[in-house]
């Protein structure tokens, strides 16, 4: 007469623990920050499809393939830095440090997901899987670079980068000069965001030797050199623009871009780091879809 309650609740139980592991797996891989550069692979896909020809199962295998080298690219970041993470009290509550996940269980989801990312591009076409190693060296070296190097932030940027002129040569199996502008437009925007989000780690990287430009050369000489640099990606955008004789659609887009690389410099003060945190994921979360959305709009209108 019980067994079947029982069953019942033993079948809960059990998915129960699935889905809080998928939820610390999400988290550990901070799944949500896709958006900065899905949205861009899906300008490069649908500029690859505006010259050939639109594929469902293509398009599945571009997202599959962005989210397996993603999850690669930050489950090696947390490994690799948690030692780190474990000393920084921003930081030490991360799945690592807290002990939410075992780096033996890390490492093993770093290896799946490459392996994944691999196979997945051998089903797009030949060069996609002849690039899939060189992408995963860059995507997976970002994260010792700030061991060597103050400019880190653009080895980020340069991994996110990958994405419209990879997802571009999913799609047509060449290269193009469009969508490597668009590449150097996240490789830039990417940089300069990274560089706000490093602030509020300037004095643990002096402490314990990391590099990085806020830890060089100082919060308020880091926010000009970050705003510099987006100022560069704006001159990329209205170069896309132009290049790619865009319409109306786009130029919205743009507006909308560039004004909220402008907003986050607005919000971010060298004396106020409290809205570090909306810059970073809120409004370049919002910058990255609205833009792709009318981008994309408007290659077909």
């Amino acid at each position: 007469m019980k067994v079947v309650p029982f069953t019942i609740n033993f079948l809960g139980l059990k998915m129960g623990k699935f889905l809080e592991r998928v939820k610390n797996y999400l988290s550990f891989v901070r799944f949500g920050h896709t958006v900065f550069a899905m949205p861009f692979a899906l300008i490069g896909f649908f500029m690859g499809v505006a010259d050939s020809t639109f594929s469902f199962r293509l398009l599945i295998l571009v997202v599959l393939c962005m989210v397996f080298a993603r999850n690669a690219a930050m489950g090696f970041n947390r490994i690799v830095d948690s030692k780190y993470d474990s000393l920084n009290p921003r930081t030490k509550g991360r799945e690592i440090p807290s002990g939410v996940i075992s780096k033996r269980s890390a490492s093993l989801f770093v290896i799946v997901n490459a392996a994944l990312f691999v196979v997945t591009t051998a089903f797009i076409n030949r060069l996609t899987l002849l690039l899939s190693p060189v992408a995963l060296i860059v995507i997976l070296g970002y994260s010792l670079s700030k061991r060597f190097t103050a400019l880190c932030h653009f080895v980020v940027g340069l991994g996110l980068s990958l994405a419209p002129i990879g997802a571009y040569i999913a799609v047509t199996g060449v290269f193009h000069v469009l969508p490597l502008i668009y590449s150097f437009i996240v490789l830039t925007w990417v940089g300069g965001f990274d560089i706000i989000y490093s602030l509020q780690d300037k004095e643990f990287d002096q402490r314990n030797n990391l590099r990085s430009i806020p830890s060089s050369i100082g919060i308020k000489n880091s926010i000009l050199v970050s705003i510099l640099v987006h100022t560069i990606t704006a001159l990329l955008v209205v170069l896309a623009g132009i290049i790619g004789d865009s319409g109306p659609f786009y130029i919205i887009g743009a507006v909308i871009f560039i004004s909220l690389l402008v907003y986050q410099h607005i919000i971010v003060k060298p004396n106020d780091l409290s809205r570090v945190n909306v810059a970073f994921g809120t409004v370049n979360g919002i910058a990255s879809l609205l833009f792709s959305i009318f981008v994309i709009v408007g290659l077909f209108v």
